[in-house]
């Protein structure tokens, strides 16, 4: 599912992948905002309240939902940074590198919590924006833009259009396609539901707090380590196979 580009990517690729970074996004998100009561997936209410700060000319206020906004922005820029610099190295999966250091982020910060006290909370939040501007530029790459996991604006808009294009198939003949499409859409977001909510459980009944975030680096580890197993595996059959032949 982290391989596959181009023609070589099918439906259960993105499926796949859709789920498991949607599942730790909803972890994220409800981890990031029990514990700061800031959302930490998308900048679409930081940016709100960002322009709120400016018209009450508030400027130094609303620096804080800049640096939100800029967190994200430069997670996705260096996400994509890194695929572009990497990608003609055939011999790296060059989508593993950001996974990689998301899950870094997701150990590090509860590690440190667990350390020390956390006096500048608003760093934490702007890594965790950091880290979700990392996976949604990663997904999106990988995907061909397909598929987006850490905010779910878009992703109701235009499942609200496909929806509604069910109800003229004379003018959208490709009704498996669409049937597809819609099915993707809803994956993600009953992951991302089930995510949040496996990420309150783990905060608030079992008290872990931003150890919750765990899970989410554990589960991201655990796909990576399938990917790659998956990949060697098919490798050494074909070697097997060329042999025999």
């Amino acid at each position: 599912m982290f391989r596959h580009q181009g023609k070589s990517r099918k439906l259960k690729h993105n499926l796949q992948i859709a789920t498991i970074l949607s599942f730790v996004a909803g972890i994220v998100n409800v981890t990031g905002f029990l514990a700061y009561n800031q959302l930490t997936t998308n900048v679409t209410g930081h940016f709100a309240l960002f322009m709120n700060d400016v018209a009450n000319l508030d400027f130094w206020k609303g620096t804080v939902y800049f640096l939100y906004i800029f967190s994200f922005l430069f997670g996705s820029f260096f996400s994509s940074f890194l695929i572009e610099k990497f990608r003609m190295n055939k011999r790296l999966n060059i989508f593993v590198i950001p996974t990689a250091i998301e899950c870094l982020i997701l150990i590090a910060i509860p590690l440190y919590s667990n350390a020390f006290t956390i006096s500048q909370p608003n760093l934490i939040v702007c890594t965790l924006l950091f880290a979700m501007g990392l996976q949604n530029s990663l997904v999106t790459k990988i995907s061909n833009a397909v598929v987006r996991t850490t905010h779910l604006t878009g992703l109701f808009t235009d499942l609200g259009i496909e929806l509604s294009q069910l109800f003229f198939p004379e003018r959208h003949p490709n009704s498996t396609q669409l049937k597809s499409t819609i099915r993707l859409r809803l994956y993600i977001i009953c992951f991302f539901f089930l995510g949040g909510i496996l990420g309150g459980y783990l905060y608030l009944r079992l008290n872990l707090k931003l150890n919750a975030l765990f899970a989410g680096a554990l589960i991201l580890l655990a796909s990576l380590f399938y990917d790659d197993f998956k990949y060697q595996l098919i490798r050494t059959k074909r070697k097997y196979n060329k042999r025999s032949s």
